[in-house]
């Protein structure tokens, strides 16, 4: 072979070596960017879902605050009643006492 024919394969395979080490190079660098961008989106939906979860808790303490104002509200309201009907049979239960006492 001639020198000239031993020098072009010489700078082919140098020229291959760099495109193959240039590929390389440029796939470690995609791996390395999707896992970043996976790590980045894995921290956005932890994030993402620490608000929504906070903001589900802050609903869910409203709705008690209103369920315990709606069932304390209703159980007023049934002792109120109570008291009414037991005022009315204290009126009653007088009236049946003194009766039994004047009939004795």
């Amino acid at each position: 072979m001639s020198f000239e024919a031993v020098s072009l394969i010489t700078n082919a395979e140098s020229e291959a070596k760099a495109l193959v080490a240039e590929a390389e190079a440029r796939a470690k660098q995609m791996i390395s960017d999707a896992e970043n961008d996976g790590h980045a989106a894995i921290t956005a939906a932890g994030e993402k879902a620490e608000r929504e979860l906070a903001e589900l808790k802050k609903q869910a303490g409203s709705r008690a605050v209103e369920q315990a104002g709606i069932l304390s509200e209703s159980t007023e309201n049934g002792k109120a009643e109570l008291r009414a009907r037991a005022e009315k049979q204290i009126d009653r239960a007088a009236d049946l006492v003194v009766e039994r006492i004047v009939n004795v």
